[in-house]
């Protein structure tokens, strides 16, 4: 019985896994597309990259929009 929910645990984490890098993906498209200056698209990307969680935070609160 444990290892029916440890396999449905590691199930969940990773469709939560690969539900959190599509979103991540799609933030770093929207920077990549947005008007911001070139400068602070790849400072956006790059926060993105190595702090998804903060990055997205942040990137929600204070990115650029468009």
């Amino acid at each position: 019985m444990d290892n029916l929910f440890g396999s449905l645990g590691n199930a969940f984490g990773g469709l939560l896994s690969l539900i959190w890098l599509i979103i991540v993906i799609w933030a770093i498209v929207k920077v990549a597309k947005s008007g911001a200056s070139t400068l602070a698209k790849v400072i956006w990307i790059i926060v993105l990259i190595f702090f998804p969680l903060i990055g997205l935070i942040l990137w929600l609160l204070f990115g650029p929009k468009g």
